[in-house]
């Protein structure tokens, strides 16, 4: 394969990728949450507990930002702020169980919507994009 052709997989992944998620972002409208606020919860259930510069690097906002972010969640008690063991200065942040259902439903939500659209496929294609998954989590590691 030639670069070219290489160069021309790349381009159409990538916006394939950004067609996806802008389609499943749909289905988080159903969370309640803006898509910062349901960002930064992502991380904090799957990343943390986590410092707020830990977090604010991870979601690429300077930390005034994610602080205002995560006052929002444990107002709506799905995260909860609270200082560090050993270091009164530094917050821990961590999910509530509501945050975490929140986010299992969202994916819930997600997950149904591609099973929807992965429905209309021939046996064919699911096997050819059950492959192309493998491959993917192969080159996004």
């Amino acid at each position: 394969m030639v670069e070219g052709e290489i160069h021309d997989i790349a381009r159409r992944l990538h916006a394939a990728a950004i067609r996806l998620l802008r389609t499943l972002r749909r289905e988080d409208d159903g969370s309640g949450l803006s898509a910062p606020r349901l960002s930064a919860l992502s991380v904090i259930v799957f990343a943390g507990p986590l410092s707020l510069a830990a977090l604010a690097a991870a979601e690429q906002v300077r930390p005034p930002t994610m602080s205002r972010i995560v006052d929002a969640l444990v107002a709506a008690g799905l995260a909860t702020r609270e200082a560090a063991p050993g270091d009164r200065r530094s917050v821990r942040i961590e999910a509530t169980a509501a945050g975490r259902t929140l986010l299992e439903e969202g994916r819930a939500r997600r997950v149904g919507a591609l099973v929807e659209r992965l429905a209309s496929l021939t046996d064919y294609e699911r096997r050819a994009l059950a492959r192309g998954v493998e491959i993917l989590e192969r080159v996004t590691r």
